[in-house]
């Protein structure tokens, strides 16, 4: 996320990535969008119960009422729309006096501001450590998710927050960034090089750190949510024990407790808000980074359809105990598009993603943008070139910072 962020290699893991083979996925149809059914997994009853316990209070939501109501039309319609006018990159420090210079991630492009930093979010889809596609909107959902999200986390942990002037920009406070990800799950899912379920196919038994049982099928609830940090070598990210951070030297001791306090704390708060909405917050990620106070602080992006997978609560134990794969509201769908037409880790040049895909996965994000912030999604009300009123708002913004 940041400029400050290092490149390290960790002089061992626990899993060597390029070892691993990838399973074959299910493919959800162009049509349904709904993964093809698989067989009848064992269900261990202690695990099912804990679903079942943990999931009686929610709003009875389906996938295909929430995703195929009359608001889609209006939404898709907008969508289309935007096709040819996404936010795939930008430039401001040729258009924004005082911007010094620009780090391109792969969705924020990051402004040095002097005092501040200045991330723009873009429309950039991002999967194995590649750019997919642009998403309509897409920047503006996890710009506008995640600052809800920040608000709604305070009493858990500070966020480098300072403002936020255009739908796709927050400024942000200037740390010292950790360059470890903070991956918290609560299912055995997955199907990157390092989601659990990849893993632990593979015949892993202690990730990160964490013991894992025998007997885990796809899609489990697993008996306690378990922290899997990462951290990054030649751009991919690498599964790393808590004592390998220590000795690396990437954190220290009493600051990688705190921060995994906060990131199992912030993952548990985020699954009771999920849930009261219908939704299971099934994993996510997060950044940290440390202020000029001395102070740790949340960074970079909080519970949103791009750090985190969601599914839809209601049909989550009925579809795992029939084999079905669970209702999913995240990207997953495209993910296991690509997976199935091309090597996505290895081809150098990838196909198109289908724009029905495009347009799904940017209503998706949408959906769950309103449904977790309970508000409705605000469409831009002019035609005016998204790099024209974010250079705008930007340049306004940091002049009332002096």
């Amino acid at each position: 996320m940041s400029q400050c962020m290092r490149t390290l290699s960790p002089t061992k893991t626990l899993v060597n990535n390029a070892n691993l083979s990838i399973p074959k996925s299910n493919l959800p149809s162009v049509s349904s969008f709904e993964p093809k059914p698989k067989s009848k997994s064992k269900i261990f009853p202690r695990l099912a119960v804990m679903a079942t316990q943990n999931q009686t209070q929610h709003p009875k939501l389906s996938l295909d009422g929430l995703i195929n109501g009359m608001h889609k039309e209006e939404v898709f319609a907008a969508i289309e729309g935007a096709l040819s006018n996404c936010l795939s990159e930008t430039n401001l420090h040729l258009t924004v006096p005082g911007l010094k210079s620009k780090t391109r991630g792969k969705v924020r492009d990051i402004y040095d501001g002097g005092e501040y930093l200045v991330l723009v979010t873009t429309d950039r889809q991002s999967a194995f450590d590649r750019i997919l596609a642009s998403i309509p909107f897409k920047g503006q959902v996890l710009n506008q998710t995640s600052l809800w999200w920040f608000n709604k986390t305070q009493h858990i942990t500070q966020n480098a927050v300072v403002s936020a002037p255009d739908k796709n920009v927050t400024i942000a406070k200037k740390c010292s960034v950790f360059p470890v990800e903070f991956v918290v799950r609560g299912y055995a899912t997955g199907s990157t090089d390092t989601s659990l379920w990849t893993v632990y196919k593979k015949g892993v038994r202690n990730y990160c750190g964490n013991a894992l049982l025998d007997g885990l099928v796809k899609n489990q609830k697993l008996p306690a949510n378990i922290l899997t940090p990462t951290t990054k070598a030649a751009d991919h990210d690498v599964p790393v024990t808590p004592t390998e951070i220590i000795e690396l030297g990437l954190m220290t001791e009493a600051d990688y407790e705190e921060a995994s306090r906060k990131a199992l704390s912030l993952f548990e708060y985020g699954q009771q808000v999920a849930l009261e909405r219908g939704l299971i917050l099934v994993d996510t990620k997060y950044e940290f980074g440390k202020g000029l106070d001395g102070s740790i602080l949340l960074i970079d992006e909080v519970h949103t359809p791009d750090s985190s997978r969601y599914w839809i609560a209601q049909s989550y134990e009925e579809r795992f105990q029939n084999g079905h794969e669970p209702e999913n509201v995240d990207k997953e769908f495209l993910r296991l598009w690509f997976k199935d037409h091309c090597n996505p880790y290895e081809d150098e040049v990838l196909p198109d993603a289908p724009e029905d895909l495009v347009c799904e996965l940017a209503w998706r994000y949408i959906f769950l943008c309103e449904t977790i912030t309970k508000s409705t999604f605000e469409m831009p009300v002019t035609k005016e070139p998204i790099h024209d009123r974010i250079s705008r708002n930007v340049e306004v913004a940091l002049s009332s910072l002096k």
